[in-house]
């Protein structure tokens, strides 16, 4: 029975455990979206993980409606990241770029810019003002032009250094808006029966294969439930057929973030789909949210997962897997220091060993 700890190959990608950090935004770059050097101890601290996958990164201006998150359009962006990924290598880790288009998300206080999506929809927000612009319905032209962004972010990522790149498919964003039928109301290719509506995000990651391999390629999509006002109205008949064409293409692995009803960050009543995912997706299968350190086993020695991706544990706990394996207590992470800039609740998060001299 596999265990958490083993290795595992995720296509190209020689992972020490499947123990994996999820991607997590955290708000530490420049107004300009350039890397800081306070991201590289941050990254540094958490190589102990299977693979690192990054905070959401940024593919283009238009698709980056985040204040203070990275990206990977513009050759400074590039070289910031350098260092960041020499350091997690240099500490014996692996780390994969979550390339990410915000789509109707990309807020235009930050942008400047008028905001992109499947179908002309305005986001929701929890209270007034919305910070969400009506969106524009993509052109053919449009659409071909984010697969290209995702393209060239792939290829930054790995002149950068990384081991690899992650799509940000789920959580409402732009491979999501196409995907849904609650945010997809387009009637042409990309739209309508779940075969069209997958065909944006295969496109993107047949543009990513194409130009850093299969192997170094996976995808974070989020099958159950409502995120950030993207619902569908049958989830299976889209995202398991995804999963397939996902398999045939050969990714490295499959991130899979379901919510359930007693969930601590989102929560639904629709079913997971991680088991009939599992079905057809036979590729390395990452699972997340919500997972203990029993549950994750139980999962990883059933088969169901071959990995699992923990994400807040990790904010507080960067020495997570070393944790794990003493059965020792975790750090809570501050939520109020989530997204502010400086090192509180970022790098000041003591380690095992730190913690013990401590006290």
């Amino acid at each position: 029975m596999p265990s958490l700890f083993d290795p595992i190959a995720v296509g190209d990608i020689q992972a020490k455990n499947r123990i994996f950090m999820a991607p997590l935004t955290r708000g530490r770059a420049t107004p300009d979206h350039v890397p800081t050097a306070l991201m590289i101890e941050y990254y540094r601290q958490r190589a102990g993980a299977g693979v690192i996958i990054t905070e959401g990164t940024g593919v283009s201006r238009r698709g980056l409606g985040w204040p203070a998150a990275p990206g990977l359009w513009t050759e400074e962006q590039v070289e910031a990241w350098k260092p960041v990924t020499d350091a997690v290598h240099q500490a014996g880790g692996r780390i994969v770029a979550q390339i990410w288009h915000m789509g109707r998300l990309a807020r235009p206080d930050v942008t400047g810019l008028t905001p992109l999506s499947s179908s002309a929809t305005r986001a929701p927000y929890h209270k007034e003002p919305n910070p969400y612009a009506q969106a524009q319905a993509a052109t053919l032209d449009e659409i071909r032009q984010a697969q290209d962004e995702y393209a060239n972010a792939a290829r930054h990522a790995i002149r950068a250094g990384f081991d690899g790149v992650q799509l940000h498919g789920a959580n409402g964003y732009l491979i999501d808006q196409f995907l849904r039928d609650g945010t997809n109301h387009r009637d042409d290719d990309y739209g309508g029966s779940p075969e069209n509506r997958i065909r944006f995000m295969r496109e993107c990651v047949e543009a990513v294969i194409a130009e850093i391999g299969a192997g170094r390629t996976a995808i974070r999509l989020s099958p159950n439930g409502e995120t950030q006002g993207a619902d569908d109205s049958n989830p299976a008949a889209v995202f398991v057929p995804a999963a397939k064409a996902l398999n045939d293409l050969g990714i490295a692995f499959l991130e899979l973030r379901e919510q359930a009803p007693d969930g601590t960050f989102g929560r639904t009543d629709v079913p997971k789909l991680s088991p009939q995912i599992r079905e057809v997706f036979r590729r390395p299968l990452v699972l997340n949210q919500d997972y203990s350190f029993e549950a994750g086993q139980r999962d990883v020695g059933s088969g169901l997962a071959d990995a699992i991706a923990w994400g807040r544990a990790f904010i507080a706990n960067p020495d997570l897997p070393e944790r794990f394996r003493a059965g020792a207590d975790l750090n809570k992470d501050n939520v109020r220091t989530w997204y502010t800039p400086g090192p509180e609740g970022y790098t000041d998060y003591p380690a095992l060993g730190e913690a013990a001299k401590a006290a």
